[in-house]
């Protein structure tokens, strides 16, 4: 009796704890099967979640809670769904004002550490931070941060950004599909490469690397700088999608009568994929000012563009100026931007493939991807590379259709 009377109890403390269930109804309106298409729900007509659950067919599906503006708050539910081509399924889901998120295996992780140059191993490295903010006049941010600033990856990509004025996207090659960089932190050991380990594979500089966000003074890229302060942070771990953010508050532009900006970069890495969102948000209407974007011209690279704002390249580097440690390297590197943010598609200099972009009100967005041709999965050559961000295209154009 005492039995049956603790399970009426806990079943009518869950019962109470569940703020709402609904049904989600997702349709893939392509005819090809396609995995791992993200599902966010804002939180925001639901008042406070503390945890969810999502099922289909009686089955538990991976979910994941993210408090974007990190007030305490979860404010979007993601989850992600392969479908067959034409497909649709429906997904109840359950809100809860009590409990915790449900863990689930990561399947992307995200890293910020403080530089400690007492250690001799690059990679054991364990001061782990979740935000860094300094002066616009920091003498060198850029070595501040363990890999010079945050990283994250998908068990498809990596991917760091630097800590200065650059704020360039530079790239980790895999061998193999999963997730590496807590154990190599971007400088894989020699006996990490014998165990199959990826390495950094893309040589930046001062270019674009892999679709950093610029400037335009109306002839030319130029970084975020000056700024009064710059940070980086993480706000969300997984384990389906890490968000990381690049903040710049009071970036003067190129013009001298522009007023200072507040601009987030916000970059988000799902499961399962080897593209990455960007979204930039400022904190006023920028609309009539030119900035810029695109992706590195990697020595001897061949170009592809279908002038629609899909640009791509496939070339051969080395990823270092240490020649003697690294051996060349060939990626696929590729950008799309939605129209409606395209100024001009510029021509190919010894630097970059650019852009030059205009937002709409106080944002913009576009997608960034690349390759390895160190791949066991992946693709090859410059025409396999081409033909699959066409057909990538059509899917960022055609997402699923959620009810």
């Amino acid at each position: 009796m005492k039995l049956i009377c603790l399970m009426i109890t806990l079943l009518a403390t869950i019962a109470a704890s569940a703020q709402q269930s609904f049904s989600v109804s997702v349709k893939n309106p392509m005819k090809t099967a396609r995995a791992d298409q993200p599902v966010v729900i804002s939180l925001k007509p639901y008042g406070e979640v503390r945890s969810a659950l999502v099922t289909s067919d009686g089955q538990e599906i991976p979910c994941q809670l993210d408090d974007l503006d990190l007030d305490e708050q979860f404010d979007e539910l993601c989850f992600l769904v392969d479908l067959k081509g034409k497909e649709r399924r429906t997904y109840q889901v359950t809100l809860y004002t009590e409990g915790e998120p449900r863990p689930y295996p990561a399947r992307v992780y995200a890293e910020m550490l403080m530089r400690n140059d007492k250690v001799k191993e690059k990679n054991k490295h364990n001061n782990f931070v979740s935000s860094l903010t300094v002066r616009g006049d920091c003498a060198n941010s850029y070595n501040l941060l363990h890999h010079h600033g945050v990283d994250f990856e998908s068990e498809l990509n990596g991917i760091r950004i630097y800590f200065d004025k650059r704020q360039t996207l530079d790239l980790y090659g895999k061998f193999q599909k999963r997730l590496e960089l807590q154990a190599t932190q971007f400088y894989t050991q020699d006996d990490q490469k014998q165990q199959g380990y990826g390495d950094d594979v893309l040589w930046v500089g001062n270019t674009f690397g892999l679709g950093a966000f610029r400037g335009w003074n109306g002839q030319e890229p130029t970084m975020i700088d000056p700024v009064k302060n710059r940070t980086q942070r993480v706000v969300s771990y997984g384990p389906l999608r890490t968000i990381v953010e690049v903040i710049d508050q009071g970036w003067q532009l190129p013009s001298p009568a522009a007023s200072p900006l507040n601009m987030t970069i916000r970059y988000t890495q799902y499961a399962g994929h080897r593209d990455t969102d960007v979204d930039v948000i400022f904190n006023r209407d920028v609309s009539g000012i030119p900035f810029s974007t695109g992706i590195i011209n990697v020595k001897g690279s061949v170009e592809f563009s279908d002038k629609h704002g899909l640009r791509a390249c496939w070339g051969t580097d080395y990823p270092s100026t240490d020649t003697i440690k690294w051996k060349r390297e060939t990626v696929g590197l590729g950008i799309f931007i939605p129209s409606e943010y395209i100024l001009s598609e510029e021509p190919a200099n010894k630097d970059n493939y650019a852009f030059v972009l205009g937002a709409k009100g106080n944002r913009l967005s576009y997608k960034v991807v690349y390759c390895s041709d160190n791949e066991t999965f992946g693709y090859h050559s410059a025409r396999e590379w081409f033909d699959w961000l066409q057909l990538w295209r059509k899917e960022v154009e055609q997402p699923v259709i959620i009810q």
